[in-house]
């Protein structure tokens, strides 16, 4: 063989084995490149609800800290147009979907959509129904049905000889209406607390919960001792309409859920016995960390619950008021 050729081969192989021990190893996940910046978008069931614009607030805040690139969208309180939301942030290539769904079985099949173009789904304070929770890879919020409990075990102490309540209740149908409602019912069942009726409203508006409110007082009148509005600002329309009827709610043990500033005043003038408090700055970063998990291909818990606190006459002594 023409040495020349010789030369040729052996320095083309030693140039292929060079190639071959300096070339990257494959990836060991499909976790993106670290300092990668993460499309993320917060599908806002409507911003002109007092905790959902506060939630919007708290993930504009903390973005930077994850490493997000963040962008807001506002459903206005419209079912079709969160699901149009869904699918024009999968046409956006988004890394992360958080989503407190208008109606969680309507955008369900969006859902799925989105989490199967490989989009990270995570509902954000309120939870789909069992049967759709498999299009959704992660939940952060708080827990409704414990927050019922809460409620039933608070009136059940205030009133351990049992007394006559009324029930106001969120959205129907909403998860956490549903879910607050079956704690309330868990925890006094056996119990001498009777509720004389229970209604809920067609949205989370204080207008609702007036009008249901004083129908309550129309009905009922004086055999009232107890109210559990699911929500502080619906508690602000049963303060309303009690006052239009001129009846002395000092004397009336309630209990509102969320700690909003509308909850922490009304609890702080007398009007209110009890909030519930739950946390949506920590929701907000609770779900940033489980997103940087999933992101990174690390193990995350698929249902995540942050803490109840009560504000009551004492405790509002040592607690911020809330933001929202």
């Amino acid at each position: 063989m023409n040495k020349r050729i010789l030369c040729l081969i052996v320095v083309l192989m030693m140039v292929f084995a060079l190639v071959a021990c300096t070339a990257p190893a494959p990836a060991a996940s499909s976790a993106p490149a670290e300092g990668k910046k993460y499309k993320v978008a917060f599908l806002n069931p409507d911003q002109a609800d007092d905790s959902q614009g506060f939630a919007d607030k708290m993930f504009v805040k903390h973005a930077a800290e994850f490493n997000f690139e963040y962008q807001g969208v506002d459903a206005k309180a419209d079912p079709a147009k969160q699901t149009q939301d869904v699918r024009n942030m999968i046409a956006q290539k988004v890394d992360v979907i958080f989503i407190n769904p208008n109606d969680p079985v309507a955008v369900a099949p969006a859902l799925k959509e989105a989490k199967d173009a490989g989009v990270l789904v995570g509902i954000f304070s309120s939870e789909l129904s069992p049967e759709n929770q498999q299009y959704r890879h992660w939940m952060v919020g708080a827990n409704d049905y414990n927050g019922g409990k809460a409620a039933g075990e608070a009136f059940m102490k205030h009133f351990p000889d049992g007394a006559k309540i009324v029930e106001v209740g969120g959205q129907a149908g909403h998860d956490a209406q549903v879910k607050r409602h079956n704690g309330f019912m868990d925890a006094i069942k056996g119990s001498k607390i009777e509720i004389l009726e229970t209604q809920n409203c067609a949205s989370w508006s204080t207008d609702d919960a007036m009008n249901i409110m004083a129908d309550f007082i129309v009905k009922y009148g004086d055999k009232i001792q107890g109210i559990f509005c699911h929500w502080d600002y619906g508690f602000t329309g049963c303060i309303q309409a009690m006052k239009n009827a001129k009846m002395d709610f000092s004397k009336i043990f309630s209990i509102g859920v969320d700690g909003s500033a509308g909850g922490y005043d009304q609890v702080k003038a007398g009007e209110q016995t009890i909030s519930l408090a739950q946390s949506f700055e920590t929701m907000v970063i609770d779900s940033y960390t489980v997103a940087t998990k999933a992101l990174k291909g690390e193990k995350y818990e698929q249902q995540n619950f942050i803490p109840w606190v009560e504000f009551n006459t004492e405790s509002i002594k040592t607690i911020d008021r809330p933001e929202w």
